[in-house]
């Protein structure tokens, strides 16, 4: 397991592929069907052949075991549940270590469903790893955002703010609401102050810019939801108007 935020580690990923790394061509076809699951380790770039500085979020990626195949006769829908991140069997329930036991999975923390075309080409207890991914694909990557805590309408919204000249009172105010007598309420959905981030978030078609087998390493190019040590969800891009 990889130690959260050790920027020398970093480097010495980003110095180690950064001499073996060829920038593929992006959007490039998907090769699967189903995702990994994985932890952000952080953020560093590299260096292409021409020189160029990419930066890259560098994600611990899998392996995962394929827990449950669902299909249409039994679950009334086809998908793969895969699992990841071993924990003590004292940290899970017994309905979850029995339900892990039919698949011969160790305890695992986290699992999460995937649906593919055909789940004909997957087998219980299956390991799926990086290898599934290929340098130039496009991905999309979910997970839970930073959060900020309770923020204003400046910092949440991106408001403006009042004037600042002596005398104002309205400084960093939210201004009207609503109308008084009709509707006399304020409608649902209406951006106001509240908690900021910590919510799912999924960034769409970023770039596999490099994989190390070895490590269980992906190297995303650009930025990806939350902080070191959340786990991520990498899955092939769903591209509109492509099955």
């Amino acid at each position: 397991m990889l130690v959260w935020r050790d920027v020398e580690l970093l480097g010495a990923i980003a110095a180690h592929l950064s001499s073996v790394c060829v920038v593929a061509k992006q959007g490039e076809s998907s090769t699967v069907s189903v995702g990994i699951l994985g932890k952000k380790v952080g953020m560093t770039q590299i260096f292409s052949e021409d020189g160029k500085a990419i930066p890259v979020t560098v994600v611990e990626a899998g392996p995962c075991k394929i827990t449950q195949i669902k299909t249409k006769e039994t679950d009334g829908y086809e998908a793969v549940q895969i699992g990841y991140e071993d924990v003590k069997p004292k940290n899970l329930n017994q309905p979850l270590l029995g339900h892990l036991k039919k698949s011969d999975a160790p305890p695992l923390r986290h699992l999460r469903e995937y649906k593919p075309q055909s789940v004909s080409e997957y087998e219980l207890g299956q390991t799926l790893t990086v290898e599934l991914f290929s340098d130039g694909q496009l991905i999309d990557v979910s997970g839970n955002s930073i959060g900020r805590g309770f923020a204003g309408y400046q910092k949440r919204h991106n408001f403006k703010r009042g004037p600042m000249s002596h005398g104002s009172k309205n400084h960093r105010l939210p201004g009207s609401t609503g109308a008084g007598t009709t509707p006399g309420r304020v409608y649902p959905g209406k951006r106001m102050a509240g908690r900021k981030g910590g919510r799912r978030v999924t960034v769409r078609k970023l770039t596999v810019v490099k994989t190390d087998l070895e490590n269980n390493l992906i190297l995303v190019k650009g930025a990806v939801p939350g902080k070191p040590g959340t786990v991520l969800s990498l899955s092939p891009a769903n591209i509109v108007g492509q099955s």
